[in-house]
């Protein structure tokens, strides 16, 4: 017989989430989207030792990584990102040459695996709100619960929490939602995503994942929203590449100490958009 009643279920879930949310109010990385680009680049860097958090506004993570194209679950990629579906251990069969298939609940399954192993750690149903500034310095975000969004605006002025990191990753897809937070307090302008063109857009999205602005990178299609690319349709080597490529370039500034909210005052205070 169990020595346990309902009381303790709830406990159990309770007081373990609010340890590990209370533990990850500040990390090495949050990355906002948990889509393939996410995935990927949390997974390389909390494999490497960083404090990693992924926050996704679904309930599910994956994002359109699950069903491929036209609600197909297959999923293509191109020359060399096979690779990292061999690492994963996905099967996959040559199409053409160059052009790999897999199933995609497959492929997302195991990142998403990987990415847990890895040490990432996961706040679904949670919606990014805005962004952490200080002097011109990405320090976090600004997050509240999915559902808040959906309520009527009469009771829906729930104050969201903020969330502290060393860096920002925006891989939220095509809307670039904390790309588009700057644009609206109005750092720069982005560009908007152009019509689909898969070669080139498979190449522009890895060669122009990079830092935007101090402490925030960009990765996967938001990329593409941001300085105006192509659109490369259910084709998912780029965002794989660009997630790494984030990834990289992410743990060069966390090991040379070049991220820019390391480098403030100790008395700066905070200051959000």
């Amino acid at each position: 017989m169990s020595n346990f009643t309902e009381k303790d279920i709830t406990r159990a879930i309770a007081e373990s989430f609010l340890k590990e949310f209370s533990d990850y109010v500040e990390s090495d990385c949050i990355i906002v989207g948990a889509g393939p680009s996410g995935l990927l680049a949390g997974k390389d860097l909390a494999g490497a030792g960083r404090k990693v958090l992924i926050v996704e506004r679904n309930n599910y993570l994956g994002g359109g990584f699950w069903s491929g194209g036209y609600l197909m679950n297959k999923l293509t990629v191109k020359e060399p990102a096979q690779q990292i579906l061999r690492e994963l251990e996905v099967p996959f069969t040559e199409y053409k040459k160059g052009l790999y298939v897999a199933d995609a609940a497959f492929a997302c399954s195991a990142l998403i695996r990987e990415a847990a192993r890895a040490g990432v750690k996961f706040l679904n149903m949670t919606s990014f709100d805005d962004v952490i500034l200080r002097d011109k310095k990405m320090c976090g975000v600004v997050v509240n619960w999915t559902p808040i969004n959906y309520l009527p605006r009469a009771i829906a002025a729930l104050d969201p929490v903020a969330l502290e990191a060393k860096v920002v990753v925006d891989a939220t897809g095509h809307d670039a939602k904390v790309s588009s937070r700057l644009q609206e307090a109005g750092f720069f302008k982005l560009k908007g995503m152009g019509p689909m063109w898969v070669d080139e857009s498979e190449r522009a999205v890895v060669e122009y994942t990079q830092e935007i602005y101090p402490g925030l990178i960009i990765c996967g299609m938001a990329v593409s929203t941001v300085f105006g690319l192509p659109r490369m349709g259910p084709v998912f080597s780029s965002m794989l590449l660009s997630g790494r490529k984030a990834a990289g370039i992410i743990l060069e500034k966390l090991d040379k100490g070049l991220c820019p909210c390391d480098q403030r005052p100790a008395s700066e205070t905070n200051s959000a958009l």
